[in-house]
């Protein structure tokens, strides 16, 4: 259930946004071993992004958010992070500031999440796996 949103320039390659999205995906996967990782790409023209208010001054920094169940591990948020990281900085090389690219995530306790009709806090699958993810 994470969800991965990317803010970033036009001008990718369908090849290199394949490539991207697998492994940012595995990323994900192997912090938080939940299925169903959905990642969202929003791409925007250098005229419609102000950085310091200013339109088209420098290349765009990616701009990344995970909207996910609670994670206590740092190591396993650092290790995720790092990896992300890299796979925007190979598909954007060139195109992008990925020197600083910026990652928010955005954690949820499972009773703020609902999917399916239910709460998440209410599946008894998702309370044990997230259970042992942060136990």
């Amino acid at each position: 259930m994470p969800q991965f949103f990317i803010e970033a320039p036009e001008g990718v390659t369908l090849e290199a946004k394949r490539t991207m999205m697998r492994e940012i995906t595995q990323a994900i996967d192997a912090a938080y071993r939940i299925p169903d990782v959905r990642i969202w790409l929003r791409e925007y023209g250098p005229g419609q992004v102000a950085q310091d208010g200013r339109l088209d001054a420098e290349p765009i920094r990616p701009l990344c958010f995970l909207e996910a169940p609670e994670l206590s591990s740092l190591d396993a948020k650092r290790k995720m992070s790092d990896r992300i990281h890299a796979a925007i900085a190979e598909a954007y090389a060139g195109l992008a500031n990925t020197d600083e690219t910026l990652i928010l995530m955005n954690h949820y306790p499972l009773e703020n999440a609902g999917w399916a009709g239910r709460l998440q806090s209410d599946n008894p699958d998702i309370v044990a796996a997230m259970a042992r993810l942060n136990g």
